[in-house]
């Protein structure tokens, strides 16, 4: 597969939270950090988000007492699963992986920050209706096909995957630059519904890039 001048790599939520040692850390999110820099390097377009959250986000086990990390809960848009308080806006936590190397992303995307509305995917909030503008910003650029990238597999990028389908881009997800949580098989059923909506399965060795300046 040849990526285009104008296909964008999206770069998935690769931040310090989400690593070994983090407060809803991934198994082995640390590992994408080379593989990620490998193909910001390439791509034209080059977008991170970050999840960004107000401190005691409705989304979090501690703003619901009586309830642990994991659960699910009902909220007004649909079920909601509790996290450990994670990406609290302005903490270390919140902030890049150190060593991730995007200094060539144009856009870095901030969800999130609803106080009362969780949000995965990057183009829109976990209520299903409100977008984060991401789409736009694509299209205007020229961008027709996202490689996505980054922290969960099976959550943020998954999210992302499908509602970048549902924009209308062909999407692939490059398998070697994600990690997952794998909470109860969400793994395998994020797979599935991604194949379902036609999300491509790639690895980073099957994409020939062009070489780009430094």
């Amino acid at each position: 597969m040849n990526p285009a001048e104008t296909d964008a790599l999206i770069v998935v939520d690769v931040q310090n939270d989400f690593l070994p040692g983090g407060s809803l850390a991934v198994p082995q999110g640390d590992a994408v950090v080379p593989a990620v820099n490998a193909l910001a390097a390439r791509f034209g377009i080059v977008v991170a988000t970050q999840d960004w959250h107000t401190p005691g986000h409705l989304s979090f086990a501690s703003a619901h007492p009586g309830r642990g990390p994991f659960e699910t809960v009902p909220m007004p848009y649909g079920p909601q699963i509790l996290w450990p308080d994670h990406c609290v806006q302005g903490t270390a936590g919140a902030a890049l992986a150190p060593g991730l190397e995007l200094s060539k992303a144009q856009l870095v995307l901030r969800k999130g920050h609803h106080h009362a509305v969780d949000s995965y995917s990057a183009f829109r909030e976990a209520d299903r209706i409100t977008p984060t503008g991401l789409a736009g910003y694509l299209r205007e650029r020229g961008a027709r096909h996202l490689f996505v990238c980054g922290l969960a597999t099976d959550f943020c990028v998954a999210w992302t995957a499908l509602d970048g389908r549902a924009a209308g881009f062909e999407v692939s997800v490059v398998e070697d630059a994600c990690r997952a949580i794998d909470l109860d098989g969400s793994l395998a059923r994020a797979w599935a519904e991604m194949e379902a909506a036609g999300v491509r399965r790639v690895s980073s060795a099957g994409l020939r890039l062009p070489s780009r300046p430094a």
